[in-house]
């Protein structure tokens, strides 16, 4: 089965992408973690960036536990993964994939 994982920052602003679309996860300060994307929309004239960003705020210094959960989320595997979904930040339900997640947002075709 494929898994998603589902970014929610807004009502009418939600993104999906498969696992494998991953890209790379860094911190980019202290309360900051940025994961990427490939793309959920190509631009066949190459006009448009091919990265999808979520920036993820986070409590201070636990970028590193938040990097894990993300990694192990991924990977997993049991009857809690049946339906594919992987919720990594729902703003508007307040439901996060780890507790040091505190919101997020979503800007598409960044770089």
């Amino acid at each position: 089965m494929k898994k998603y994982f589902i970014v929610n920052d807004a009502a009418d602003d939600t993104g999906m992408w498969p696992v494998e679309a991953l890209r790379a996860v860094t911190c980019a300060s202290d309360a900051t973690v940025l994961v990427q994307f490939d793309a959920g929309l190509t631009d066949p004239t190459g006009a448009t960036a091919d990265v999808d960003t979520v920036t993820l705020t986070i409590t201070a210094d636990k970028q590193l536990e938040v990097m894990k959960a993300i990694a192990q989320a991924a990977n997993a595997t049991g009857p809690q993964y049946n339906d594919g979904a992987l919720v990594l930040c729902d703003d508007v339900n307040s439901v996060f994939l780890h507790a040091d997640i505190v919101s997020c947002t979503i800007t598409l075709n960044t770089i």
